[in-house]
């Protein structure tokens, strides 16, 4: 992620003045499936199902790692900023990079969890207005729901977003077909509880002490600011542990103690405590 004291600057800025302002988000169709652009992707991400490629602009995908048709869990990782075509892989440093959380994560679930890497919305590009507003978020969560609901009934759902797909997972949890929602690194919720977010899943929600995003002011000023942080044991979320993530980028890292929870929650297997 960019320019994040940029943007943190920006939104305080914005606060004080009390410039922003709400605004309507368009509703984006489900992710076609273009076959040059599938094509591509597979050329360069290897073993990957894709299920939908749209070029336009930076560009939209649906991928998926597993057997979606016959898995007993889901998984459907909802991705933040800078997330597109171009910037779901650093073959360099892949756990870095959404694909590489995403292959963490079915490694960590066994061959019984199918993984879908959900980039079906346009995602804000940096850390500007785009990610301290609503707009971008409101779009995502009417395609996730829309998206979660055609998913096999008798698999069980797990929704995972992280940093601004947090927010979007967080607004579209009252109507997600979904047992369990994990919040990862979250900028806020626009909720103030979990009751707030009205939906019958379990919620869990975690954020490291090193993640730059705990410095995000947790206010909401119109449609500027995402509110109260759902890792805040106030808000009433399950906790994950976390202790061993080193930031930001680190929630889904091979090893660590968090994968392990977020893991054990894909496939049914955590406790009604903490994972």
């Amino acid at each position: 992620m960019r320019n994040r004291w940029g943007a943190l600057f920006l939104l305080v800025g914005a606060l004080w003045t009390g410039t922003a302002q709400p605004s309507v988000a368009a509703v984006p169709p489900p992710v076609r499936l273009d076959p040059a652009c599938a094509a591509d992707l597979a050329a360069r991400l290897g073993p990957v199902g894709v299920l939908g490629c749209d070029p336009a602009g930076r560009g939209l995908a649906v991928l998926v790692l597993g057997d979606l048709a016959a898995a007993a869990s889901v998984a459907v990782l909802v991705l933040g900023s800078d997330t597109d075509l171009a910037r779901l892989h650093d073959p360099d440093r892949p756990h870095r990079r959404p694909l590489g959380w995403a292959r963490a994560l079915a490694d960590a679930g066994g061959p019984g969890l199918a993984v879908v890497l959900w980039v079906g919305y346009v995602t804000p590009d940096g850390l500007g207005v785009d990610a301290a507003t609503g707009r971008l978020a409101r779009a995502g969560a009417t395609a996730l729901v829309r998206f979660v609901a055609g998913l096999r009934g008798d698999a069980h759902v797990t929704v995972v977003g992280h940093s601004y797909g947090a927010v979007v997972t967080a607004l579209a949890a009252r109507d997600l077909a979904a047992d369990d929602v994990v919040l990862l690194g979250s900028p806020g919720a626009r909720a103030r509880s979990v009751a707030d977010l009205g939906t019958g899943a379990r919620v869990w929600a975690g954020r490291a002490d090193g993640d730059w995003v705990g410095r995000v002011p947790h206010v909401r000023v119109g449609d500027l600011g995402h509110g109260a942080d759902p890792a805040d044991p106030g808000f009433g979320a399950r906790p994950l542990p976390v202790d061993d993530v080193p930031g930001h980028d680190g929630y889904l890292l091979p090893g660590s103690a968090s994968l392990a929870a977020v893991a054990a929650i894909a496939t049914g297997r955590a406790g009604e405590g903490a994972a």
